[in-house]
């Protein structure tokens, strides 16, 4: 086992799963956790998906604007070809991609890369997003995060769509989504 600075030794592979609502902090999260691997002197590399365009072509950037440089991806098997001898990669926006992202995870879990995702759990009608539920599921660790409802100030549950669009995925940000949480959404359904 290689130590690099106390706290982040290099452990073998492993997938952690940041996810939650729109406005929790994921990527907030994502990027805490990779700085902190690149601080360790580790090799990192951070992926997002090509269509994710909302702040920037080629960063992974937060709603607070924090921001690390990344690779936009079409699909998920262009991260196993551009990953070789990164020890730490980092995956925003994760349902967005195709569920091939769970074996491309678990390949490089298994050479023992640190995969960090994060992610939608859940799309704007409360229903399982993409990949994720199954990355959850073959995860060494599940952080969920939790945005504030606006309505209420508890913890949110769902990113509630505020523009009549049924597609699944529309990127959006505070004009088209605000964070609900389970009575305050379901009232919300009853209008």
């Amino acid at each position: 086992m290689h130590h690099h600075i106390e706290g982040e030794q290099h452990r073998p592979g492993r997938i952690e799963v940041v996810c939650g609502s729109m406005f929790s902090g994921k990527t907030e999260e994502l990027i805490r956790r990779m700085k902190r691997a690149k601080f360790a002197k580790q090799r990192v590399e951070i992926f997002k998906p090509a269509l994710d365009t909302r702040y920037s072509d080629n960063d992974v950037v937060s709603h607070d604007q924090n921001a690390i440089p990344s690779t936009p991806v079409e699909t998920s098997s262009s991260i196993l070809l551009l990953s070789s001898d990164i020890e730490v990669v980092g995956i925003d926006e994760a349902q967005f991609l195709d569920m091939g992202v769970v074996d491309v995870c678990n390949e490089l879990a298994n050479r023992g890369v640190r995969v960090i995702v994060a992610g939608l759990d859940m799309d704007f009608r409360g229903v399982p997003f993409g990949p994720m539920p199954a990355l959850c599921a073959i995860a060494d660790d599940v952080t969920k995060v939790h945005a504030i409802c606006v309505r209420c100030g508890n913890l949110a549950y769902v990113s509630h769509r505020l523009v009549q669009n049924e597609k699944q995925v529309l990127l959006g940000e505070k004009m088209e989504y605000e964070p609900l949480c389970r009575e305050c959404y379901l009232k919300e359904l009853k209008k």
